[in-house]
């Protein structure tokens, strides 16, 4: 307040920033209050500051501070309901002198205030006509109570407990002062007029004495409106006024044109959806059901909704809300020809991911899959046809394991009918069985694995089969020999479900050998260890104890935990009793080694090519043969992330794993680390990334580590960025070339760019301000590798950058009349962009270092 005091009176921007921070701190604190002498002087002077209507005391130049005021008085008003409610006549008055742009701005704060101060009119006992007119003409201090309580919310739109002010005659003076501001409406933006539609929606909702027929006039302008808000606000009047304000007529008229403008081509996706919303809660004059859960309106029949049947072409969210839409139409008419057009559709979609389409049309199936079976899963022949579908699809593309998983548990989650899950699960476990085990990949067999674990899950799928083919598997693979620990987790995850199995007696001896098997042959110790345990479980103990023990779950106390890690398979419920443990703080971090010879590792010990007219295609051909193998090597330290835990000072068999965030480089191997001590040298880490496209990436990095106790820990590091100037690379050609032939080639790989007419190569001009820098510390500084000029002095320097796999950039650096001009030549136009930015990075200090704009 002291420094809105001193502020300078032109100094509009600092005092309206001021005003919006003291009205957040007043809100925020417990300083709205009667005795607190700052909240009082701040209300006065928001007052006061709005009193200067039309500008005539400050001029046109001070109206941002009085359009502040009214704000902060609004947000005042919403979060302390009926702060102002006893200063109405002066607000009103107001209201009505101002003839600027912000009468806008005063409608909006007096209608607030009018509707709070009728709604805490409304919890008062015994109110009436009297209450209400003094109500409208007071023009007293603030209402200091309204700070101390509460004023209860209500939803206009179900008419539900909605406060009802009891009047014995019709209030005239609210009456006139409603209609005055319907008819000023008009005069404000859509936005500002919807929200002022609201509020005077609630105050005739909950005066009993006015009709909703005094909206009737705004309606013709409501129904052509374009505008989202307005519309919100119409549907909101329908919900609260029903029959008592729409006819049959207008619900009709409502219908067709939010059907028309869910089609509508002028209009974004999601203001479609908006549309489409809005007919599943639309409040009907005669409504079904009153709990606001989407249902269809009568009004829409099979004919009237036809324009909006969904298509291969629509987007994912416009085809699930069209055909979630859809199959209530027609689940209510009854329609078979329509629910056959949308089985068509799903068989369209399925195609598409057949053909290997995206992984957002591949979930867009799914989901749309799951839409009509929740509507139509009582049709046998349809759901026998979908599984059959599926199960075609699976046999093909064995990797949408997952989302079949994902399917069956969101089916038998929403609906009290399991059968199509147990049908569809049936027969994937069929399809399965008749594999021949010879022929089943080590990564189509980790998919069937999971189908064959959530399998077992369902009480009313007999598992016999399922353990003849899993020991059928070890006896006929070499899997066991392999010590696979992924596949053995994996099978121990199915053997871990049919323990709990209701029908555990008919596979207990099969169940048994397959776990004497494991805990004999497998190699891997970790697996043996769990499939001894498993056995001794299944041979010791009552079906009530197995059960007992291996459904504890997270609540265990933490040295359960630790007793229990080692037999509890991979579940999702019970992350506190996996094997590997998580840390609450990142415990690793990678910190980035600059030592320019090892950026790269490309060939060496290649032979000398001839220099004939074949000069650059013998280059090609030898150099950059499909079979070249290029990559990008950077170096780093692995230290511990700042301040850790002595319990994480020396850590052992440390595995870092590396996740790509796009499709330009080829996946990467996992890097083992022996041990880091926290008293010791940190070791080195090589990053080996072979591109596929030359771009710049972010790889997302995890550890795993063994510490001092054997406890295994799971740790996430900081993203590891791999910058542009990380993927330069000197010529991929060997070290004692000479400097005439790299010359040479230069020159021939210039002259083919400039003649390219296939529009793959790019031609391009940079110049800049050398500055206090010389051109020469420039090169020096960040070409030197990359130089294949004979002399350093020379008025010309050459430079050729090679980014893997097969692209290059050639640069012409000289001295021009006032500035530094580099010519660029390039075989990929789309890397124009960021050998521009890198060019201004460091030709420019204040240019960051990610080349996104002038700091």
């Amino acid at each position: 307040m002291a420094l809105f005091a001193h502020a300078p009176p032109k100094s509009l921007n600092l005092r309206c920033h001021l005003m919006l921070a003291i009205t957040s701190v007043l809100i925020c604190t417990s300083c709205m209050k009667r005795d607190v002498k700052v909240a009082g002087s701040f209300l006065d002077l928001l007052v006061l500051t709005i009193q200067d209507t039309n500008d005539h005391k400050d001029g046109s130049a001070f109206r941002p501070l009085r359009a502040m005021a009214c704000d902060c008085l609004r947000e005042m008003e919403t979060c302390f309901p009926g702060l102002l409610s006893q200063k109405l006549e002066a607000l009103y008055f107001l209201k009505q002198q101002e003839t600027t742009t912000l009468h806008q701005a005063y409608s909006l704060l007096y209608t607030l205030v009018l509707k709070n101060a009728v709604h805490l009119l409304s919890q008062q006992t015994g109110a009436g006509d009297g209450d209400l007119k003094s109500l409208l003409a007071g023009n007293e201090d603030f209402d200091w109570q309204a700070t101390e309580k509460t004023l209860p919310p209500f939803r206009v739109s179900t008419m539900e407990q909605i406060p009802m002010l009891q009047t014995s005659t019709e209030t005239k003076e609210l009456k006139s002062v409603v209609s005055l501001l319907l008819e000023e409406s008009y005069l404000h933006n859509p936005v500002s007029q919807s929200a002022l539609l609201r509020e005077l929606i609630q105050v005739v909702a909950m005066v009993q004495a006015l009709s909703p027929a005094i909206f009737k006039s705004q309606l013709l302008r409501l129904f052509g409106t374009m505008d989202i808000s307005l519309l919100h606000s119409t549907l909101l009047m329908k919900g609260a006024f029903t029959d008592s304000l729409f006819t049959t007529e207008d619900e009709n008229f409502l219908l067709k044109r939010l059907l028309g403008m869910a089609q509508h081509p002028l209009l974004n996706t999601s203001q479609k959806l908006f549309y489409m919303d809005c007919i599943l809660h639309f409040p009907e004059n005669r409504p079904m059901s009153l709990n606001g859960e989407e249902s269809l309106p009568v009004l829409v029949t099979p004919r009237l909704a036809i324009s909006l049947l969904p298509t291969v072409f629509n987007d994912s969210s416009t085809m699930l809300c069209r055909m979630n839409l859809l199959c209530l139409v027609y689940l209510e008419a009854d329609n078979e020809e329509g629910v056959g057009y949308l089985y068509d559709h799903l068989m369209a979609l399925r195609k598409i991911v057949d053909n290997h389409g995206t992984r957002e049309m591949t979930t867009t199936f799914f989901k749309a899959v799951f839409l009509f079976l929740s509507y139509f899963y009582h049709n046998e022949k349809l759901a026998n046809e979908m599984t059959k579908s599926l199960c075609e699809l699976y046999s093909r593309h064995c990797n949408l394991a997952p989302n079949l998983i994902n399917l069956t548990d969101q089916i038998q989650k929403h609906l009290e009918d399991p059968g199509w899950v147990i049908k569809l699960l049936n027969a994937l476990q069929n399809q399965i069985m008749e594999l021949p085990v010879s022929q089943v990949s080590l990564q189509s067999l980790c998919w069937h694995l999971k189908i064959l674990g959530r399998v077992a899950k369902e009480t009313q799928v007999s598992q016999r089969s399922t353990v003849h083919f899993l020991f059928n598997l070890l006896i006929s693979s070499d899997l066991c020999g392999s010590g696979d620990w992924r596949m053995g987790n994996a099978i121990l995850a199915i053997c871990r479900n049919l323990l709990q199995h209701p029908s555990l007696d008919q596979v207990f001896v099969d169940l048994a050998d397959l776990l004497q098997f494991m805990m004999h042959r497998y190699e891997d110790t970790d697996i043996r260890d769990h499939a001894r345990f498993y056995y001794t479980l299944l041979t010791n103990l009552s079906r009530e104890k197995l059960s007992g023990v291996l459904a504890m779950g997270p609540e265990v106390g933490q040295a359960k935990v630790r007793s229990l890690s080692s037999i509890m398979a991979e579940s999702e419920e019970q992350s506190s009793c996996l094997t590997i443990q998580p840390t609450k703080q990142p415990v690793l971090q990678l910190v980035r080694l600059r030592d320019d010879g090892m950026l790269g590792t490309l060939c060496n010990g290649r032979t000398e090519i001839s220099k004939g007219e074949d000069f650059l295609k013998n280059y090609h051909d030898q150099f950059l043969s499909p079979g070249f193998a290029s990559e990008v090597v950077l170096k780093y330290h692995l230290t511990f992330a700042g301040e850790v835990d002595s319990l994480f000072h020396k850590l052992f068999s440390i595995c870092l794993h590396f996740d790509l965030t796009d499709s330009n480089y080829e996946e990467m191997s996992d890097i083992s680390v022996p041990c880091l001590f926290i008293n010791r040298k940190p070791p080195v880490v090589f990053l080996k990334l072979k591109p596929r496209q030359p771009y710049p990436t972010s790889l997302r990095a995890c550890a795993i580590f063994t510490t001092e106790d054997g406890l295994s820990w799971h740790t996430d590091l900081a993203d590891v960025p791999v910058a542009f100037p990380d993927i330069f690379q000197p010529l991929p050609v060997p070290a004692d070339w000479p400097l005439e032939t790299r010359e040479q080639l230069f020159e021939n790989l210039w002259k083919s760019l400039c003649a390219d007419e296939s529009r793959q190569s790019a031609i391009s001009l940079f110049c800049f301000e050398i500055g206090e820098r010389s051109l020469r510390d420039i090169i020096d500084s960040h070409f030197h590798r990359f130089l294949i000029s004979k002399q350093a002095d020379q008025e010309l320097q050459k430079a050729l950058l090679f980014l893997p796999p097969q692209f290059h950039v050639l640069l012409k650096i000289r001295n021009a009349e006032d500035a530094a001009r580099v010519d660029v030549a390039m075989d990929n136009w789309k890397l124009l962009p960021f050998i521009n930015s890198y060019l201004k990075s460091i030709t420019n200090p204040a240019w960051d270092d990610q080349g996104q704009g002038l700091i």
